[in-house]
């Protein structure tokens, strides 16, 4: 099976990252997997949610083997599930309504009261008003609510007495402000009793309790034998595990039966462990129940499995099996009503190779094609999730070749050949022959292509555009709007910064129209004239489709200050130089960065871009933001490229670039699978 082992990684040793897995673990378990025969994805999910669905759609897995715990909120550990669910993906564990029960401990006990499942006494406070210390028996035990981990609960967690107790939930509620369970504190031994739902035996799949042992050195420097976060985090190298619990076998099957009704009562799937306090009279009290349970090697799981003949790997493969089985993966991959797709996906991949290399003097007939080194890194990308790739360079000859080689979706970057429409070429054969691909569809291409209509798009949608002109001949009466100088001159259709040279910055209007001549003649088309915007340049990338993700804006910062009216020209994007450096991120003011990036989405939004695009906007010394132009199929090399670069200082390999990328397309292509089952099954009614 194609696995995805979704997690959130563990950078530092700060509480808020207590639950997290480390690279040790995470590595572990992807290894496990992999020795199971399975092909495993290792998906870091800190980050934004459309950058998990965008690798998730890319890498297309058959199951989801999950330990995300999620970042923030009283349903953190609910939310991937969740959204596994509505992408249509099968997963491990168990699903978003037991994980958000199970993370609020007042809850879980207020269900399992209905069971007649013993528990210390308690209260739920989310104000110290609430607070009735009069009904409790001391001491009491202070902890977080909707906290895994032992977060927040150390040594001085316990109170003994009414005013240490008023003092603790205060400051409690301070740092916990969801609320706190004030729990009366049970003197005994910490008990957890791990659950692997595959697991065949009478107690269906909870298997024997383990006990957590503390070096006795270190209890003695501890008040009260509680298995607390620093034992969990700092001081973990002090406690064992003993397995099974140093506890008589009529009491180990009395607790397992608990935990059984427990792991029933709460609907918990796959895997699991349910926490006991044994009190000193010999009373088992249930504390709490994870199920979403650590699987750092060592861990108790592990070690009660052993009891049942199943080492690491074991485990892992219980729980990947019992999910398979769960959602039929064998008889349908995804286990849902959507048909099964048999193999890897046929990948397109549509390109215009650079033979011709572009030269600073005036050699750009392909400056916007793509070197051999780019496809190959792209080829290799789009592999690396699981995807034949087959290669369709845009020559004349592709009509013909797509009528004889049959791919499920095209990875575009052709540029095309000739015309204000020529980006627009390729996408439109791919609608014609009904195939989904990456990028915009053809009207953005060519809108986006022509400056001067994208412009007016833009304006009318209230996003602030220099004052432009278009010339034919040079000729042309100037029109009144200009006010100053300098202007610019371009021309009106082409990519890569094609014709924008030092003397496109004109300062009067013999200038201008000389200019405005040779543009014409070279690129047979109109040139555009605009305003010059002094101030700072921005490039600003996006990914995704109906609510686009904006990444952080990349300035291009102007070195040279004795140039009064820098551009970003085509010699730039050449070869290094020192006349211009890259800052991603940019460094803006809050209100700045804002309003950039909304400019930068109303753009991509009002042009009809999809999947990618990159947007060119300069700022002047008032702060006010003007939109210069919008390239919805940009460039892709490997370290180079401004999306490129941009992906890099947000924390994204070129891999997931182009994963995200594709991920559109693949989403379109599941659609219309999914449209054409319907209509067979409507048909065949």
């Amino acid at each position: 099976m194609r696995i995805a082992l979704t997690h959130n990684l563990r950078l530092s040793d700060s509480e808020e990252e207590a639950e997290f897995d480390t690279e040790e673990t995470v590595n572990a378990l992807a290894s496990a997997i992999e020795r199971l025969g399975h092909r495993v994805e290792k998906m870091e999910v800190s980050g934004p949610a459309s950058r998990t669905v965008a690798r998730l759609e890319a890498f297309s897995p058959d199951l989801i083997f999950n330990t995300a715990e999620g970042r923030r909120g009283r349903f953190r550990e609910a939310f991937f599930p969740a959204l596994f669910d509505e992408l249509g993906f099968p997963y491990t564990g168990s699903d978003a309504y037991a994980l958000a029960v199970t993370l609020d401990k007042q809850l879980t006990k207020l269900i399992l009261r209905e069971e007649h499942v013993r528990t210390p006494g308690w209260q739920f406070i989310e104000k110290p008003s609430e607070l009735k210390p009069e009904e409790l028996h001391f001491p009491v035990i202070v902890k977080p609510n909707f906290e895994g981990s032992s977060k927040g609960i150390t040594q001085d967690s316990v109170a003994e007495n009414v005013d240490e107790l008023k003092k603790k939930v205060a400051g409690a509620l301070e740092k916990y402000p969801a609320g706190v369970l004030v729990e009366e504190y049970i003197a005994g031994r910490d008990l957890t009793v791990p659950f692997l739902e595959s697991v065949d035996n009478e107690f269906d799949g909870v298997l024997a309790p383990v006990e957590y042992v503390i070096d006795p050195a270190h209890a003695k420097k501890r008040k009260y034998a509680i298995y607390d976060y620093e034992l969990k985090t700092v001081s973990d190298d002090a406690v064992t595990v003993r397995a099974p619990a140093k506890i008589t076998s009529d009491m180990a099957e009395r607790i397992r039966k608990m935990a059984r009704t427990v792991i029933k009562k709460l609907d918990c799937k796959d895997l699991g462990r349910v926490d006991f306090r044994l009190s000193d009279a010999g009373v088992p009290y249930f504390l709490e129940i994870n199920a979403l349970p650590s699987l750092q090697p060592g861990a108790g799981i592990f070690a009660a499995a052993e009891l049942e003949g199943l080492h690491f790997d074991g485990v892992i493969d219980a729980v990947i099996q019992n999910a398979a089985r769960r959602y039929k993966i064998k008889d349908k991959p995804r286990g849902l009503s959507k048909p099964a797709r048999r193999g890897p996906l046929k990948v397109g991949f549509t390109f215009n190779v650079k033979r011709i290399k572009p030269t600073a003097d005036g050699e750009d007939r392909e400056a916007e094609y793509d070197s051999p080194s780019t496809l190959q890194a792209i080829r290799e990308a789009i592999a690396s999730h699981g995807h034949e790739v087959v290669d369709l360079e845009a020559t004349p000859e592709l009509p013909m070749v797509l009528a004889t080689t049959p791919v499920d979706v095209v990875f575009n970057i052709a540029e095309g050949f000739r015309g204000r429409n020529r980006e627009s070429q390729v996408p439109a054969l791919l609608e014609l022959l009904d195939i989904p691909y990456t990028g915009s569809d053809p009207a953005t291409l060519s809108l986006a292509l022509d400056k001067a209509l994208a412009k007016k798009v833009v304006r009318a949608a209230g996003i602030e555009t220099p004052v432009f002109q278009l010339m034919t001949t040079g000729r042309e009466r100037l029109e009144k709007q200009f006010t100053r100088w300098p202007l610019m001159v371009k021309p009106v259709a082409e990519g890569s910064s094609k014709g924008v040279i030092s003397k496109s910055v004109c300062h009067n209007e013999a200038e201008l129209r000389e200019v405005v001549k040779e543009m014409v003649e070279r690129y047979q088309q109109p040139a555009l004239v605009e305003e010059y915007i002094g101030g700072r340049e921005f490039t600003v990338g996006l990914l995704g489709e109906r609510r686009p993700e904006v990444l952080p804006p990349m300035e291009i910062v102007f070195t040279d200050k004795t140039d009064k009216t820098p551009i970003y020209k085509f010699e730039d994007k050449l070869e290094e130089n020192d006349r211009i450096r890259y800052e991603v991120p940019a460094k803006l003011e809050p209100g700045q960065l804002d309003r950039l990036k909304a400019a930068a989405r109303g753009a991509f939004m009002s042009l009809g871009c999809r999947d990618v695009a990159r947007i060119d906007f300069r700022m002047d010394e008032a702060g006010r933001i003007y939109f210069i132009e919008c390239n919805p199929l940009p460039g892709l090399t490997p370290g180079w490229s401004d999306l490129v670069l941009i992906a890099q200082g947000d924390g994204m390999d070129y891999r997931t670039l182009i994963g995200e990328i594709l991920s559109g397309a693949i989403g379109r292509y599941k659609e219309r699978r999914s449209k054409r089952r319907d209509a067979a099954e409507s048909d065949a009614a």
